[in-house]
């Protein structure tokens, strides 16, 4: 299948399938990219043969997030409504993921790159949360980095909304392996994959998986949709909520009026 905001080929004797998000810039995850990454995905889900899945940027960097035109009221709860579908199927398919990172890897971006069980990066990496920096937040990272950091860090990072250099991201265990720069990602991935991937029975992995995200994947099934209701019928029913996105998009400065 054609697809116009993602590319996709296969290594390693077609058992490792690399998605490389493409959008010509800045990798925005809008709407017709998550639905691009959903239908290959599920094409995926019938390869027996599958033993990893990387997520890969095109160009310098991983992905600016979310489309912020789509978060506004009118059409955000159709696109949490896909971008949480996307994180779903992930977790049902349960063949191991693995992230590479390099540039600005934000909001959306950084919550794709946090559902996967592998996130290696380079020197060039820049993760962070800024939502509320917009007047929102982000549900799936709300769950997600606690459980891989633990609440305090999560917390700072989530209420401030700054982004960590690559080295900070390694430092607290967040990224598994640096690298210099993305030819050595590259390469350094292709290592690791020979040595600790390919040598395992694809069926075993996906237990494995299963196995290694059962607190993980109870807590996330379980809370997202509260988090989807309190994004989607409270927070956006804010004044602030609409004025940070509008802001934004208008490009000045947001006037709270704090309610």
């Amino acid at each position: 299948m054609l697809y116009s905001k993602i590319k996709i080929n296969y290594s390693h004797n077609d058992s490792v399938c690399n998605i490389l998000l493409d959008d010509g810039k800045g990798n925005v995850l809008d709407n017709t990219m998550m639905n691009e990454l959903i239908s290959s995905l599920k094409e995926l889900r019938e390869n027996n043969e599958i033993k990893l899945i990387t997520f890969q940027g095109e160009g310098k960097h991983f992905s600016f997030g979310a489309s912020v035109e789509e978060h506004t009221k009118d059409l955000a709860e159709t696109m949490i409504k896909t971008f949480h579908s996307l994180f779903f199927l992930i977790q049902e398919m349960s063949i191991p993921t693995m992230a590479k990172i390099s540039g600005q890897c934000l909001g959306g971006g950084l919550e794709l790159a946090l559902m996967c069980d592998f996130m290696f990066g380079d020197q060039s990496a820049k993760l962070g949360q800024p939502e509320i920096i917009l007047g929102v937040f982000p549900p799936p990272a709300s769950i997600i980095l606690p459980e891989k950091i633990g609440l305090a860090r999560a917390e700072e990072l989530l209420l401030s909304g700054r982004s960590m250099d690559a080295i900070e991201a390694h430092q607290i265990g967040l990224v598994n392996y640096l690298f210099e720069d993305k030819n050595q990602l590259n390469l350094g991935v292709d290592a690791y994959i020979e040595k600790y991937i390919l040598p395992k029975s694809a069926s075993s992995l996906k237990f494995a998986v299963k196995a290694a995200r059962i607190k993980f994947n109870h807590i996330f099934s379980n809370f997202i949709p509260q988090l989807e209701f309190i994004y989607n019928k409270q927070l956006m029913e804010t004044y602030d909520a609409n004025e940070g996105i509008n802001a934004f998009l208008e490009k000045r400065t947001p006037n709270w009026k704090n309610n």
